[in-house]
């Protein structure tokens, strides 16, 4: 997560983001340090960033603009929207009092913890 103002587009943030990434473990050998796909809404849709997904060795799954509803990205979007709903649940984040950021950014980090938290107790 990356924490910006509200008047900032969001695709400005997409290539810091996914640098800020660490290595994803898994099978045996060396770790991935990259997703292999990026699913995203029609706000990141600009050739530019398409372009420099692809060489990044990232698949871009971008809903169009000016196409009609009915992307396909449903079913994977439900699960950031439904984050974001986790969040709100958290008053200082839903309505932001603090003017630090500094401030901010531990609060959402701690509130990322407990959701974290809260799924793995209810996973067991």
């Amino acid at each position: 997560m990356t924490l910006t103002g509200g008047n900032r587009h969001d695709v400005t943030q997409l290539l810091p983001l996914l640098d800020a990434v660490p290595p994803i473990r898994g099978l045996r050998g060396r770790p991935r340090r990259r997703p292999r796909r990026l699913y995203a809404d029609r706000g990141y849709d600009f050739d530019k960033y398409r372009r420099l997904l692809w060489k990044r060795g990232i698949k871009p799954l971008i809903a169009r603009r000016g196409v009609a509803h009915g992307s396909g990205l449903g079913t994977v979007r439900w699960v950031v929207e439904r984050a974001f709903a986790w969040l709100h649940q958290f008053k200082r984040l839903r309505t932001r009092y603090e003017r630090r950021t500094d401030l901010h950014q531990g609060l959402l980090e701690l509130a990322c913890g407990v959701i974290c938290l809260r799924r793995l107790r209810t996973a067991s």
